[in-house]
């Protein structure tokens, strides 16, 4: 019965913990993912018998705005494996939940994703570990729309991924230790909804064929160690000229990175952050100080922030 097994979680306590990504690369629109240095850290307690509520404490990132409410996408994933698992939520069951995150909200680092991930892994524990990774991806796909951000949170490093008829499939790789990222992180939110809207229904041809090219390259590159060849895969024809009507910030900053010496930049996911990739220390404060220059000559405030991709997936911390 249902309230056999609740009985039998409640008090139950899970930490985990789930990295920021950055999905497109520039051409891979909606198919390639990277799982980046930043982590938002989660503990949930259940609370069998609490007439549903829902008990949330945030430090760091989304204080006074993440929803105290079954929307919420950490208690969506714990509730979604649940009911993968078991068939459904018992009624009046609670949670109490602590964040610490890193991950800023509507930036374009996978904030959602790594929510919906992280609630998944401990809905997951809170069971045993009964879903394996691949029906936590499709799950995290059911609920975020695509698996770009979400399969680099779960997978960690670099990861390709689709999702069709058949299911979601990802393969991922480590990305090399001596590449790293500069992010500008500007104060400006800019919602995925609101920048899928501003793309056009159809492209032209030439331009999808472009882009084929150096999602192709590019990935190869990534998995040989041809690190000049990111610069051909953050070259996008697809969505950032037709997001830069809504963000028009957008070419400057990117092209400043470019200029810095970057050895590729981008829009991270939908925006508003841009990722600059470098291999060197010394790139670094050249592309700061061109972040800086172009964010200053266009009214756009933000900071700079270098981070390591990383090869770690989301991961249980704990489990009591």
């Amino acid at each position: 019965m249902v309230t056999h097994w609740l009985a039998e979680l409640d008090g139950r306590r899970v930490t985990v913990e789930a990295p920021a990504s950055s999905a497109n690369l520039g051409a891979g629109y909606d198919c390639l993912g990277l799982a980046l240095g930043l982590v938002n850290r989660v503990e949930v307690e259940v609370r069998g018998w609490s007439r549903g509520k829902i008990e949330l404490s945030v430090e760091g990132e989304g204080v006074g705005e993440l929803g105290e409410d079954h929307d919420n996408r950490f208690i969506q994933g714990v509730e979604a494996a649940l009911r993968e698992v078991r068939g459904e939520i018992p009624e009046g069951v609670g949670w109490r939940v602590e964040m610490v995150n890193q991950i800023p909200l509507a930036r374009g680092l996978g904030s959602s994703a790594a929510a919906t991930v992280g609630g998944l892994l401990a809905g997951n524990s809170l069971l045993g570990d009964p879903l394996d990774t691949r029906a936590l991806l499709r799950l995290a796909t059911e609920i975020e729309g695509h698996p770009d951000n979400a399969a680099a949170a779960l997978l960690g490093g670099f990861v390709v991924s689709t999702a069709g008829e058949d299911g979601v499939e990802a393969i991922r790789f480590d990305v090399p230790r001596d590449l790293r990222a500069v992010l500008f992180v500007p104060d400006l939110r800019l919602s995925t909804d609101e920048m899928r809207r501003a793309l056009p229904d159809t492209v032209p041809f030439a331009d999808a064929v472009a882009n084929l090219g150096r999602v192709a390259v590019g990935v190869a590159g990534l998995a040989t160690r041809r690190y000049d060849l990111i610069r051909l895969l953050t070259v996008d024809r697809l969505h950032e000229p037709y997001r830069a009507a809504a963000y028009p910030q957008l070419p400057r900053l990117v092209e400043a990175a470019r200029a810095a010496g970057a050895i590729g930049a981008c829009l991270s996911g939908s925006g508003s952050t841009i990722l600059a990739f470098v291999d060197s220390v010394a790139s670094v404060a050249r592309i700061e100080a061109g972040f800086l220059a172009a964010a200053a000559d266009t009214d756009l405030s933000g900071v700079v922030t270098v981070v390591n991709p990383r090869n770690a997936g989301a991961r249980v911390i704990r489990s009591a």
